[in-house]
């Protein structure tokens, strides 16, 4: 299916929240501590929310009788727009918070100006997310300052995590013709233009936490081109699997 450009950008945002959202959601009941498992699944819980809105307006848009359960159960691998950081596995609690920072981060950023987007569905959504992604934001900031001062085992995790993530944070800010072309309209946020002020936020919580820069490129870009790591189709078929066995089911 083609989808016109406010469609595609719409689901690189709903898509990445979903993906992450799915990752979250795999810590319920395995967290290390009752208040963390809460947490990432109530953090999960608002990115999946965000995932519907954005989707459902991605149908909208699209129309021929899509709908957001189509949207997130329908297509496949090679279909979906998300970053790479997004669905990079769990792994440990050092992986999946360092992962949670550097997109929560940049999650404040491009929400904060999204919301004056001339599209007002967007600005709508972003307005409402705002709130939410500031707190996750509070909490991922949080935990890694007190992982990274903490033992000296913790603080060498955290770096561990740091260094095997870095590699895919450049992606958020990779900005292609189509994002390019919306937001010279008004509607998208230019990629580029989040840079300086997520690399404040991260650099200070990097020092904060007494974590060091990796020296790595930022080179692994291609989600937002349907071009995926290894670990998002093993994602998708546990999400969709259900649907996939039993198609258009209603229960």
């Amino acid at each position: 299916m083609t989808y016109s450009p406010l469609t595609t950008y719409t689901l690189r945002l709903g898509d990445t929240c979903l993906v992450l959202a799915q990752r979250l959601t795999g810590w319920c009941g395995h967290a290390p501590e009752l208040e963390i498992d809460l947490a990432l699944a109530n953090i999960g819980l608002d990115l999946l929310g965000q995932a519907r809105n954005f989707l459902s307006y991605a149908a909208e848009l699209q129309g021929a009788q899509l709908d957001e359960d189509q949207l997130a159960y329908g297509r496949d691998e090679r279909q979906y727009q998300n970053l790479l950081l997004a669905e990079q596995p769990n792994g440990d609690f050092a992986d999946t918070l360092m992962r949670q920072y550097l997109l929560d981060a940049w999650h404040v950023e491009l929400f904060s100006r999204l919301t004056a987007s001339r599209d007002s569905q967007l600005a709508a959504i972003a307005a409402k997310s705002i709130k939410e992604v500031r707190y996750h934001l509070r909490f991922s900031r949080g935990w890694l300052v007190r992982l990274g001062n903490g033992t000296e085992f913790s603080q060498q995790k955290m770096q561990q995590s740091l260094n095997k993530l870095w590699r895919f944070s450049g992606e958020m800010f990779h900005a292609d013709e189509l994002e390019i072309s919306l937001a010279e309209q008004g509607i998208a946020v230019d990629p580029r233009e989040l840079r300086a002020a997520w690399e404040a936020e991260v650099f200070n919580g990097l020092l904060a936490a007494s974590l060091v820069k990796p020296q790595e490129a930022q080179y692994r870009t291609g989600g937002k081109q349907g071009l995926h790591t290894e670990h998002l189709g093993p994602l998708l078929a546990e999400m969709q699997y259900l649907q996939r066995a039993y198609p258009n089911q209603q229960w």
